[in-house]
């Protein structure tokens, strides 16, 4: 494994260790849409012990995921597919009517619920069509520019292009996830909350770590392999 220093970034530090990013999650440090930040840039500025934060990444135990890290940008978009869109497709549609039965139920003591609903069915509606421009249009072209020997013509030019709306879609996500955290205090529990209210704030966190780390393999891993890959064709 790659040693972890505070010279390290975030990005780079989930890559060495994906188990490292339960621990970045629970310090509130970004590591995918903020991935280029150093370890102790991003520790000192979150007002995080850097030194506590390094011990509890070396006591962490390997992961049984797969070396995402190791794969090639075909075999990576196919692993995306099936592990965090599958994931995206099943549970976002899901929590939809369970943030408005929460917010019904429960939103009179809780008027915050309400915004949870709100930023959630945004959080949906950006995230339903990202889903598909990457399956239907992105993913399949870098499929085939991994399996060309000479440089393919894309109707969008440089695959570049379609990467940097990607990205962008990307920190709209990050925000609004940011904003779901802060209004919930993150992700607190009331006294009063019934199953439904536990739930809902259970499997919005879970969605805002699955959704950052799917965030971090595109843009620190997937990304910058496809646009190095058509620099070579281009030298080439």
């Amino acid at each position: 494994m790659t040693a972890i220093t505070t010279d390290t970034s975030l990005g780079d530090v989930v890559t060495a260790n994906p188990a490292a990013a339960r621990v970045l999650e629970r310090h509130g440090l970004d590591y995918c849409c903020g991935g280029s930040r150093t370890l102790g840039d991003a520790c000192e500025s979150g007002g995080v012990e850097v030194d506590g934060l390094l011990g509890e990444i070396a006591a962490l135990g390997s992961t049984t995921e797969p070396d995402w890290a190791k794969m090639g940008p075909a075999e990576l978009v196919d692993h995306l597919e099936a592990v965090h869109h599958a994931y995206l497709h099943e549970e976002l549609p899901l929590l939809d009517p369970l943030a408005a039965k929460v917010a019904e139920v429960h939103g009179e003591r809780h008027p915050e619920l309400a915004q949870v609903r709100d930023l959630y069915a945004e959080l949906h509606a950006d995230l339903a069509p990202h889903l598909r421009k990457e399956e239907q249009v992105l993913f399949p072209m870098i499929r085939e520019l991994a399996a060309a020997d000479d440089a393919p013509s894309f109707h969008c030019g440089s695959l570049a292009n379609p990467i940097s709306v990607m990205m962008t879609e990307h920190d709209r996500a990050g925000e609004l996830l940011e904003q779901l955290r802060e209004v919930s205090h993150d992700y607190e529990l009331p006294a009063d909350a019934c199953a439904s209210y536990t739930s809902l704030y259970q499997r919005l966190e879970a969605l805002e770590a699955d959704t950052h780390l799917h965030v971090h393999k595109e843009n620190n891993i997937l990304f910058p392999t496809v646009v190095e890959m058509e620099r070579r064709f281009a030298d080439a």
